[in-house]
C-alpha cells in the first residue's frame, strides 16, 4: 500500500532502521551528542533565533505557542479544521479570541488581518497557519506577519508551519515562533514537534507558561542539549537521520525545488483530466480535489490501485480527497498516484483512460513539457 496522505508520511528504510537500533537513555553523553547534531540541522532548516523540540504531536506545540506567548487576546485565522484550534486553545485556557473566519478554500486577506489588529489594541499574538492542510490551503503568512508588526511590532506572530516546514522555503523575518511536526515533510512517525522562536518570542515567554509546555524551561535545558523532561530519543535519532539525508540528496534547497515541481506536476495532470482544485491557493504540501465522487475514487484507489489517500473533515467529508507531495517521493510512485486517478475516472465511466494524467506528470517533472 502506498501511504499518499498528507500526515503521516512515509518514513524511508533507512529512517526506520536508524530508529530501530537499542533503546539509548536520554541523559547521557551519548545522546547529547545526537541532540547537538540534530539542533544544528534544525536551526539551518528553521532560520530561526532558537529551536525547541517536544515530544508531543502538533497540536502540543501549538498550545505551547498560544499559552506562552498570548498573555490577552488571540487573533486567530480560521479556514480550517486546524486555524479553528488555534482559538478553542485560546479558550480554553481563559484567554480572549477573535476569530476571522472563511470557507476553507480561501485564504485569510490582509485587509481582514489588518483591520480586526486595528481594531482591537488587547490583541497581543495571532495565530494562522502557512498551510491550512484541512483543505490544502496555503496562507499569505510572510506578507500578514509583516502587515502585523508594522503595526504593532510586540504583537506575537505565531506561525503553523506542520505542513510547511520542509516544503518550501518560509521567510521568518517577521515570525516569532514557527511549528513543524514529525510526520509531515520531516518524514517520521508522529510524536516530536519543533518550534522555531525569535529572539522577541523569547523575551515574552520570560518565566514561561505551563508546565510539561513551559517553553522557558525547555529553552534553558535544550541549550544544554538535553530536555527539561523525558526526550522522545527514538524520533530524535530518527530526525537526525532524516536532517543528514535531505543533506546527502542535495540539501534543502534542494527538496524545495523537487517538492515545488512535484507540486506543479500533480496539479497540472489532475487538472488535464478534468479534475478541480479546491483551494483558490494551493498548498506545495498536497493536492487537494473537491469532486462529486470524491469518497468513490478513495475507495478505488485504495482497493484497486493500493494507494491511500486522504478525504475531508466536517462539512468537507466525502467530498474532497488529499494527495501528500511532502518529503523525499520516489518519482515513479507519484506517477502510480497520478495514474491510479485517471484509471479510478474511468472505473466510474467519466472518462475513457488514455494516460494524459501520467504523460503530463512525466513531461513537467522531467523537463519535457513546452
Amino acid at each position: 500500500m502506498l501511504l499518499f496522505t498528507p500526515g503521516p508520511t512515509p518514513v524511508p528504510q533507512n529512517v526506520r532502521n536508524a530508529m530501530s537500533d537499542v533503546t539509548m537513555h536520554h541523559r547521557t553523553p551519548e545522546f547529547e551528542a545526537i541532540f547537538e547534531k540534530t539542533r544544528k540541522h534544525l536551526f539551518n532548516l528553521f532560520k530561526t533565533d532558537e529551536v525547541v523540540m517536544i515530544a508531543s504531536s502538533g497540536t502540543g506545540a501549538m498550545e505551547a505557542a498560544v499559552i506562552n506567548l498570548c498573555h490577552h487576546t488571540l487573533l486567530s485565522v480560521n479556514s480550517g479544521k486546524f486555524g479553528e484550534r488555534f482559538g478553542k486553545i485560546a479558550l480554553s485556557h481563559g484567554l480572549k479570541n477573535v476569530e476571522i473566519k472563511n470557507e476553507w478554500n480561501t485564504p485569510a486577506s490582509l485587509e481582514s488581518v489588518v483591520k480586526a489588529v486595528k481594531n482591537n489594541a488587547n490583541i497581543d499574538a495571532i495565530a494562522i497557519q502557512i498551510s491550512e492542510s484541512a483543505g490544502g490551503l496555503r496562507h499569505t503568512v510572510e506578507e500578514i506577519a509583516k502587515a502585523v508588526k508594522d503595526i504593532n511590532p510586540n504583537i506575537m506572530v505565531i506561525a503553523d508551519g506542520i505542513t510547511a516546514v520542509g516544503v518550501e522555503p518560509i521567510d521568518v523575518a517577521n515570525i516569532d515562533c514557527l511549528i513543524a511536526g514529525s510526520q509531515k515533510a520531516l518524514m517520521l512517525p508522529p510524536g516530536l514537534s519543533i518550534l522555531g522562536l525569535s529572539e522577541m518570542a523569547i523575551h515574552k515567554i520570560g518565566a514561561g507558561k505551563g508546565y510539561y509546555l513551559n517553553l522557558a524551561s525547555e529553552i534553558k535545558k535544550q541549550k544544554q542539549n538535553t530536555t527539561a523532561y523525558t526526550a522522545a530519543t527514538t524520533l530524535i535519532i530518527g530526525l537526525l537521520e532524516v536532517l543528514e539525508t535531505i543533506e546527502v540528496k542535495g540539501g534543502i534547497t534542494k527538496l524545495y525545488e523537487r517538492t515545488a515541481l512535484r507540486a506543479k506536476a500533480v496539479n497540472s495532470a489532475l487538472q488535464a483530466i478534468g479534475l478541480h482544485v479546491y483551494p483558490s491557493s494551493p498548498a506545495k504540501s498536497m493536492t487537494t480535489i473537491d469532486d462529486e465522487n470524491a469518497a468513490e475514487i478513495r475507495t478505488l484507489l485504495k482497493v484497486d490501485f493500493g494507494v491511500n489517500v486522504a478525504g475531508g473533515q466536517d462539512h468537507l467529508k466525502g467530498k474532497i480527497f488529499r494527495i501528500n507531495q511532502m518529503g523525499l517521493i520516489e518519482n515513479y510512485e507519484m506517477a502510480w498516484v497520478v495514474n491510479a486517478v485517471e484509471l479510478c475516472l474511468a472505473k466510474l465511466n467519466r472518462r475513457t483512460y488514455n494516460g494524459t494524467a501520467n504523460k503530463i506528470f512525466n513531461e513537467i517533472t522531467f523537463g519535457m513539457d513546452s
